[in-house]
């Protein structure tokens, strides 16, 4: 079984605010504050309507095989349309269990509008029987079927008053769950072109999201006690063998 843990990380779409709203004469930051400000008005809230949220990032947590491994799409600046292609390519190929945190209610839209609006193809993705019988009970469309596990809603028993945070659910199971970065400081991150600081957040919540369904998957008897160990030092061992700063940090955290 292949499994990608994924997570997207976002910034207001000037292009399409200005398109939307005529902000034509403003720069990309006025053009957003603008977006914030009508959003906050509207509702009292500055969280942008999903197909607003222009896609920077894609990190996933991917068991392929026997082998683990973890990837973001996306180097700063890259066309948003190729990481999404990309991301909906990988399904295609690997066909994999999909997991994620709160994914089927902010990333998997926020994925579908902006994949509509670049008119990109994924079929494998939307398959629900029509051509492959396997698809027909169990899908990645419906809310209850397994090929996308949404954590959260599945650990809320689907119920909003419910849900929990990833980071404190995470650190509570002993996780590293947040190191320092938060979705809030984002856009100012990305502003400032400090790319890599947000893809290095956005892999640590893949990581923290794989490890916490691999505890799923215990609890639910998925695995047993020697199957879950086996899976988390695949992690661990995959992370050391990468040797890159932000992912030692994660087994510090992890560790300690």
């Amino acid at each position: 079984m292949n499994v990608f843990a994924f997570d997207i990380e976002t910034v207001p779409d000037v292009a399409g605010g200005r398109r939307l709203h005529g902000l034509e004469g403003l720069d990309d930051h006025e053009a957003a504050e603008a977006l914030l400000a009508m959003r906050r008005e509207e509702n009292g809230s500055d969280f942008l309507r999903l197909p607003l949220h222009r896609v920077v990032v894609i990190s996933v947590a991917a068991l392929i095989g026997d082998k683990f491994t973890v990837f973001s799409l996306g180097e700063g600046g890259d066309d948003e349309a190729e990481l999404i292609q990309r991301f909906y390519e990988g399904i295609e190929r690997y066909v994999p269990r999909l997991v994620s945190w709160n994914g089927s209610g902010f990333d998997l839209p926020v994925l579908h509008y902006r994949a509509l609006i670049h008119g990109i193809s994924a079929p494998r993705y939307w398959e629900t029987g029509d051509q492959d019988r396997d698809f027909r009970f169990n899908n990645y469309q419906n809310r209850f079927h397994d090929r996308h596990t949404d954590l959260m809603d599945v650990l809320a028993g689907y119920s909003g008053r419910a849900v929990a945070p990833l980071d404190q659910v995470a650190t509570l199971c002993g996780l590293p769950g947040k190191l320092g970065m938060s979705g809030a400081r984002v856009r100012e991150t990305i502003e400032q072109g400090d790319f890599g600081a947000v893809r290095d957040y956005c892999e640590h919540d893949v990581l923290n999201t794989y490890l916490l369904w691999l505890r799923f998957e215990l609890m639910r008897g998925a695995v047993d006690a020697d199957g879950y160990d086996l899976a988390c030092q695949r992690v661990h061992e995959a992370l050391v063998d990468a040797g890159k700063p932000h992912l030692d940090q994660f087994l510090e955290a992890w560790e300690g």
